[in-house]
């Protein structure tokens, strides 16, 4: 039940036919008696500014998920984002802090991050392939370094974005190597896809599978289907894997938190939501 007490959480991006969120948070805060819901708002581009501001004004609004195409321009509406946010250059958690200053976060690499730890894979001193520099990319690498990963190498096809993902985790992550190469996963503790390879039937893999040893472990973000070419693939090489949904159900027990509610295992999450 809605009532006049209930907290509000907006979803905020365009279009929200696709918006998974409210299947997921929603059971759980009603199986845990959270006067509180998910709602999903479709914001055009052109009024998002405008729109953010608003909608924290509104009395009972506890915070907002944003998603596409929402996160980079929610950064310049901001007092106030984490580490991860500035390095990804993007930002999916917004709640209101002390005199209504606007706080923002970062949780897809905080989501894949504890995906692997959750699996027994050691981030810290690890050597870690990125494919991908985009905003999920990035945030993973801010979440590989901010967990201790000894070297990053990534790799994008678009220059310029690698080169500048590579500056911000140099500057903010001093003390983990980084450098731009190619998509060769060889020698690599652990290997990311985080590219959209994976979301059409005919695409490639996104890098030379055969080179991969059985001993890395091998990430997606891929979420159209569990076992994506690319993870079969790196399965018959032996190796252990993540598959993309797995971002998306560790990050939410981050969020819970950072909204100040009471967590829970992604296991959990998972055995209550109505995906379909």
């Amino acid at each position: 039940m809605i009532t006049g007490t209930t907290r509000l959480i907006a979803h905020l991006g365009y279009p929200t036919e696709s918006f998974k969120a409210p299947l997921i948070y929603n059971p759980y805060f009603e199986k845990s008696d959270i006067d509180a819901v998910v709602v999903p708002m479709g914001c055009k581009p052109e009024d998002y500014p405008s729109f953010l501001k608003l909608v924290f004004r509104l009395s009972n609004i506890h915070g907002a998920l944003v998603t596409m195409p929402h996160k980079v321009t929610t950064m310049r509406l901001l007092d106030d984002v984490s580490t991860n946010a500035k390095v990804a250059g993007s930002c999916n958690a917004v709640r209101l802090g002390p005199a209504g200053r606007l706080i923002g976060d970062m949780f897809d690499g905080e989501g894949f991050v504890r995906g692997l730890l959750r699996k027994g894979k050691r981030v810290e001193g690890a050597q870690v392939l990125i494919v991908g520099a985009g905003g999920v990319g990035s945030a993973i690498a801010a979440s590989m370094a901010g967990a201790g990963a000894r070297r990053i190498v990534l790799h994008d096809d678009n220059a310029a974005t690698s080169a500048g993902l590579s500056g911000r985790l140099k500057t903010y992550y001093p003390m983990t190597e980084v450098s731009i190469g190619s998509t060769d996963p060889a020698g690599f503790d652990i290997v990311v896809n985080a590219t959209p390879l994976g979301m059409r039937k005919n695409d490639p893999l996104p890098l030379d599978v055969s080179r991969l040893s059985p001993s890395t472990f091998v990430g997606e973000v891929v979420m159209k289907e569990e076992i994506t070419p690319f993870l079969a693939a790196a399965r018959a090489r032996g190796c252990a894997f993540q598959v993309g949904t797995d971002m998306l159900f560790e990050q939410i027990p981050a969020y819970l938190e950072f909204f100040g509610f009471p967590t829970a295992s992604a296991d959990y999450l998972r055995s209550i939501a109505r995906l379909q």
